[in-house]
């Protein structure tokens, strides 16, 4: 289905601006990470059977539309999208660790903190896709699954804004102490990634860093079907 040359190699140069917007922002976003036509065959294999459940949103009062998570084994270029995007973050998180005062280290490859996680009884994988159709939402929310978090995570748009879709934009929130809540819209085409603070992210104040609250949802799609994949990189339990 899927091709060696469908996914961006020119992206993975980018870590050193990549990793500035993050300390800044709490999300940086990577264009054009993957190509048309691995958008395409990505968002075909909502109706395979490739999946371990499937959640409707308004069941849980999580908004309204609808996703599934994968099984293991993972199709192969999900399986190594997340591994090599694992490997490009997880100096950041590291150093966001430091930061925020956290004792916890995360190691260099994806299959050893999937080790960790697993040991802990954390065995279900995350990565999913998520669909949309008119009127769909996500409400503000955090992908925490268990003891073990990496405190990043990425999501990529799979479908086409103003052709396939409209409306369904990408929304972020931070909530710093004492202070009302900061709103960000992430403007996202086919194709692109935002990578952004699964939970808490480090700011820096007069005193030294402290932590602030992130959490993410989409806007109410007003038209069309918006596909995305997510990439979590700590099972579930």
């Amino acid at each position: 289905m899927f091709e060696a040359d469908l996914f961006s190699d020119q992206i993975f140069d980018e870590w050193q601006t990549i990793g500035r917007d993050l300390d800044e922002r709490g999300f940086a976003v990577l264009p054009g990470l993957i190509a048309p036509q691995a958008c395409q065959a990505l968002a075909g294999l909502y109706e395979q059977p490739v999946f371990r459940s499937q959640v409707h949103m308004a069941r849980h009062g999580f908004g309204r539309g609808e996703y599934k998570y994968f099984a293991y084994p993972l199709p192969d270029k999900v399986a190594d999208l997340r591994a090599r995007l694992y490997s490009q973050l997880v100096p950041i998180a590291n150093r966001w660790q430091e930061r925020m005062g956290l004792e916890v280290r995360f190691p260099a490859a994806h299959e050893d903190f999937l080790a960790r996680c697993h040991a802990a009884g954390q065995t279900r994988p995350t990565p999913l896709l998520l669909q949309y159709g008119a009127d769909d939402y996500n409400c503000l929310h955090q992908d925490l699954y268990g003891e073990h978090v990496f405190p990043l995570q990425v999501a990529i748009l799979l479908s086409r804004p103003e052709e396939d879709f409209t409306g369904g934009e990408f929304v972020l929130t931070e909530q710093r102490p004492r202070m009302q809540s900061v709103p960000s819209v992430v403007p996202l085409q086919q194709g692109d990634a935002v990578i952004f603070a699964v939970s808490q992210r480090p700011v820096s104040g007069t005193r030294g860093s402290y932590r602030v609250t992130m959490r993410h949802g989409v806007s109410r799609v007003r038209s069309g079907r918006r596909h995305a994949l997510g990439i979590i990189f700590h099972d579930a339990a």
